[in-house]
Formats: structure tokens, C-alpha cells, sequence
């Protein structure tokens, strides 16, 4: 069974958000306005999302 997938894409420009949040951003591969990512659903993973959800979005795939 393969595992969970999840789809990321930035919708909103990181432009004045904390360092820690823009460094989650990166670390998950985003770093251009609608740019869209797949990750493998993990708890890390999930922490970063969290980390910035009020810039992202997420759905899985």
C-alpha cells in the first residue's frame, strides 16, 4: 500500500513572515509565489505545513 501524498502550493507571498516560517518554507522546496510541492505525509512534515498554513495550501493526493 503506498503511502500518503501530500500536495503543497504557496498562494501567499512570505514577504514580512517571521524567519523561522520562512525557513519551513524553504525546507519544504517553495520558494516562488504558486509553486507546487509533494511531500510524504509525516508528522514532521505536517509541523512545518502547520508552521505556515496561513500562507500555504494543502491537499492530499
Amino acid at each position: 500500500m503506498s503511502e500518503k501524498m501530500l500536495r503543497i502550493k504557496l498562494v501567499k507571498s512570505y514577504i514580512g513572515a517571521k524567519q523561522s516560517t520562512k525557513k519551513n518554507l524553504f525546507a519544504l522546496g517553495l520558494r516562488k509565489m504558486q509553486q507546487v510541492v509533494e511531500h510524504k505525509d509525516s508528522p514532521h512534515i505536517r509541523g512545518m505545513i502547520f508552521k505556515a498554513k496561513h500562507l500555504i495550501s494543502v491537499e492530499e493526493v
